[in-house]
This record gives structure tokens, C-alpha cells and sequence, in this order.
């Protein structure tokens, strides 16, 4: 279970079948299991193909969400901004290249996809073997709360490590809004040039722009989990809940599930990517609205300016400002992307994993086999006789055990 959950740490859904499934027993003549860095590389490659495929609208919803923002920091826009959705798709399609102009900065936005799979997973995994060794040596499954729990401490740490590389990639996505240095001279897009560019306006914490949103995303698994489970109780009979719903009404659900989820917690990833398509620090920001001019901050003491540039800025003060200047829906620009490239995402990782998955299982065994560590029909039968007199002492001690005696009349 804890593997899977690793595979894809925004899909609460995924751990709540790996949950089920744990308690499944498993067939007696089944092979060495496929080992954690396996289930790994399945997921990372799942979830970056994912990634390439839905690209483009994650693209498309980036720069929905920091438009407005930008415009209002700059007169110089390269246009009047975009409508809609489809809009965007039009004029990206249009003035930016046709299709490549959809994949700006979709190497950097890959490596990090793969980079939080495994730094989640390694972390995850860690803190998870803690918690069975600290509940004793016969424990194999942790309570549900406990795994999401588990679950938003490894996303911290993992969004701790390449948060750096998103807001490189937020500044690739939406290098093409701002206005270039000059008619000859075309936007710099390149990896070091935006790191420069990020450590000058902002310095070294500048790189953990939107990290406190971070956090709050990461409880998407948990909502979206328990949102699951209530959708479940309100469309499957009481009758049919022990068994697992068909995989038809499963998707439905996880991606309505999902779609809820991504609704109550979109204000944060649209604050998240002002503040790292932002050249100013969420503090200088504020101190603009309130009237404070430039000639007043210049006199400022050079410390202090400093101090407040590096700021982190609060993501809740954030997205109060935004609703005060702009008004609440300007906090959900570009949600119908947003949910429509989650439902894709969803579906196609789940495929993309399967598919990929089941042939890293094929190699794995064939390399046991190749090795001579695969079970011989020899020793799997002798292992099937070994579970099964255990399981027949076990029931035996059941029935001789007190507490099984019927109740005398």
C-alpha cells in the first residue's frame, strides 16, 4: 500500500484501494513480491507520461491564474490576456508555434514530476516502517488517518525539495506574457537565466515561493479521500459497501471526489503560482496596495528593504487581498481547466501505470528466473503446505479457545 501511495501522492484514491487490498489474502503459490523501488519507477514513469499528455492544459491554467496579476504589475503586456480556456488554447496555438508553444518548460516540469514521485516515496516509506516498528513487529497495516497523516509529512518534505524547480517552471510557462528586453532580443528561458533572475529579485528564499501553499495542497489526498468515502455511503446501497464497488462507479466517484476537492482547495494552487510568477514578494505587494509609493520604500533603510523582499509572504493574506481587490471569483480563474486536467490525469495514470507496472513485473521475474531465485513447483508447494497447516492450528485453537463454546441452555 505504501508504495502506491507513493506512485501518485495527489490521488487519495489510489491509497484507499491499496487499504482494501492489503486485507485481501494472497495466493499461496505467488512469487517473491516485486520489490518498493519497482512499484517506484511503475509510478513515476505513470505519472510523467501523465504529465506530457496533460501538459498543455496545465499550461493553459497557469496562466489563467497569474494574468491578472501580472497585468497589473506590468503596462507592457504582450496582449489583452485570455477569455477562457479554449481562448488561451487559440491564441497560444496561433502566436507561439503552433503545438510547441503548449510545451514551454515541459522538461523541467517532468523531472520534477519524477523527482517528487521518488523523494515522496522515500520519505514516505521511511516515516511509514517508523510508525510499524514504534506500534510492534506484528503490525502490517496502519489505520487509514495514520497513512494520510504520513502522507501529507512526506509531500512536505518532497515539496520542500523541488519547490525551487516549480517556480522555475511557473516562470517558463509564463515567460511568453511578459513583454521581452527588445525587439531583438528574445525572452531568456532557460533554467539558469530564470534562477538569476529569481535570486535577484527575490534572493535565495525566493526559490520557496508558494511553499506554504504547498502544504495546503498537499491535504488534497486526505479531502479527497474522505469525500470518497461520502459519495460512497450516499450512491451505494449499505447492503453492497463491504465489497468494492464496480470499476465503473469507482472512477465516477474518485473523479467526482476529486473535482470537489480540487474546487475547495484551487484558491491556494492560484496563489501558489502568483507568488512564483510574481517578480515582487508577497509583503511588497501588500505594502503597493495600501498606497505606500516606491519614493517612500527607496528611503527605506537597505536592511529592511532587503528583510522584506525575502519575505515569504502568507498565502492566506494572499488570497484575502486577491478576493478584496479583485473579488472571489478572480480566485477561481481557470478551475474548469484545472478540474478537467485532474479527471484526465487521473484516468490516464491509472492506465499508463497498469500497463507499465505489469511489464516491470515481467522483467523482475524473468530476471528471478534467470538468477534461479524464482520458487522451483517444489518449494511453492511446500510453502502451500506450510500456510496451510498454520491456518488449520489456527482454526483449530479458535474452536478449542473459550469463547467459542456455545452457551450452555
Amino acid at each position: 500500500m505504501s508504495v502506491d501511495l507513493a506512485n501518485n501522492q495527489q490521488d487519495a484514491f489510489d491509497l484507499y484501494h491499496q487499504v482494501q487490498e492489503a486485507h485481501q489474502p494472497k495466493s499461496t503459490l505467488s512469487g517473491p513480491a516485486l520489490p518498493a523501488l519497482g512499484h517506484a519507477i511503475a509510478g513515476s514513469t505513470g505519472a510523467a507520461i501523465s504529465n506530457i499528455v496533460t501538459y498543455p492544459l496545465a499550461l493553459i491554467v497557469t496562466r489563467l491564474q497569474i494574468q491578472r496579476s501580472l497585468r497589473k504589475e506590468s503596462s507592457d503586456l504582450v496582449d489583452e490576456g485570455y477569455r477562457s480556456v479554449q481562448d488561451a488554447a487559440k491564441k497560444i496555438y496561433e502566436h507561439e508555434g503552433g503545438l510547441a508553444g503548449f510545451y514551454a518548460g515541459i522538461g523541467s516540469d517532468t523531472g520534477k514530476t519524477i523527482a517528487d514521485s521518488f523523494l515522496f516515496f522515500l520519505s514516505y516509506n521511511f516515516l511509514r516502517q517508523a510508525r510499524l516498528r514504534a506500534r510492534g513487529g506484528s503490525v502490517k497495516h496502519l489505520p487509514v488517518v495514520e497513512e494520510l497523516g504520513i502522507g501529507f509529512f512526506a509531500g512536505a518534505f518532497s515539496k520542500l525539495l523541488t519547490t525551487p524547480a516549480a517556480n522555475i517552471v511557473t516562470r517558463q510557462q509564463t515567460a511568453s506574457l511578459l513583454p521581452q528586453n527588445g525587439p531583438q532580443q528574445p525572452r531568456e528561458t532557460s533554467i539558469r537565466a530564470i534562477a538569476v533572475r529569481i535570486s535577484s529579485e527575490k534572493g535565495l528564499q525566493g526559490f520557496w515561493s508558494g511553499y506554504s501553499a504547498s502544504l495546503v495542497l498537499t491535504l488534497n489526498p486526505s479531502l479527497t479521500f474522505f469525500l470518497f468515502e461520502f459519495l460512497k455511503r450516499l450512491f451505494v446501497p449499505q447492503q453492497k459497501r463491504s465489497q468494492a464497488p464496480p470499476p465503473q462507479a469507482t472512477f465516477l466517484i474518485a473523479a467526482i471526489s476529486k473535482a470537489i476537492a480540487s474546487t475547495i482547495t484551487y484558491p491556494f494552487s492560484l496563489a501558489k503560482s502568483r507568488a512564483q510568477a510574481s517578480p515582487k514578494s508577497v509583503n511588497e505587494k501588500d505594502t503597493e496596495e495600501k498606497g505606500t509609493s516606491e519614493k517612500v520604500q527607496k528611503e527605506t533603510s537597505s536592511a529592511t528593504e532587503k528583510t522584506r523582499a525575502k519575505a515569504p509572504g502568507n498565502v492566506f493574506s494572499t488570497i484575502l487581498q486577491i478576493a478584496k481587490t479583485e473579488g472571489i471569483r478572480a480566485l477561481f480563474e481557470g478551475l474548469g481547466g484545472e478540474v478537467l486536467k485532474g479527471f484526465l490525469s487521473h484516468g490516464f495514470t491509472m492506465i499508463v501505470k497498469q500497463i507499465v507496472h505489469s511489464i516491470i513485473i515481467q522483467v523482475y521475474y524473468t530476471t528471478l528466473k534467470l538468477l534461479k531465485r524464482f520458487p522451483n513447483p517444489e518449494a511453492a508447494v511446500g510453502e502451500a503446505k506450510k500456510r496451510a497447516e498454520q491456518t488449520s492450528i489456527k482454526i483449530q485453537k479458535n474452536l478449542e479457545s473459550p469463547d467459542s463454546k456455545p452457551a450452555e441452555g
